[in-house]
């Protein structure tokens, strides 16, 4: 089974949304909340590159992004690879 974890806050519409996708698709994730515990938040920022907005998505320990680049992910197949582990 894939590894997908989910960065997020309390108060994210796109996480929401990011989340959702995620539920549509079958799929578990950790979730792991950055504005509860901002060691989370500085674990985030060094996986992500520096990215400072939630969503961030990892799959199988790859960034995937965004809630945006979520979607692109799904809609383009890269998203089904990374869950087969083949990208």
């Amino acid at each position: 089974m894939s590894k997908v974890e989910v960065y997020t806050s309390a108060v994210c519409g796109y996480c929401v949304a990011a989340k959702n996708l995620l539920k549509s698709k079958g799929l578990e994730w950790t979730e792991i909340r950055i504005d509860t515990d901002p060691a989370q938040r500085d674990t985030m920022l060094a996986r992500s590159g520096g990215r400072r907005t939630v969503p961030q998505i990892f799959v199988n320990d790859q960034l995937v992004g965004g809630y945006e680049d979520l979607v692109a992910a799904n809609r383009s197949g890269k998203l089904a690879q990374l869950l087969e582990g083949v990208a």
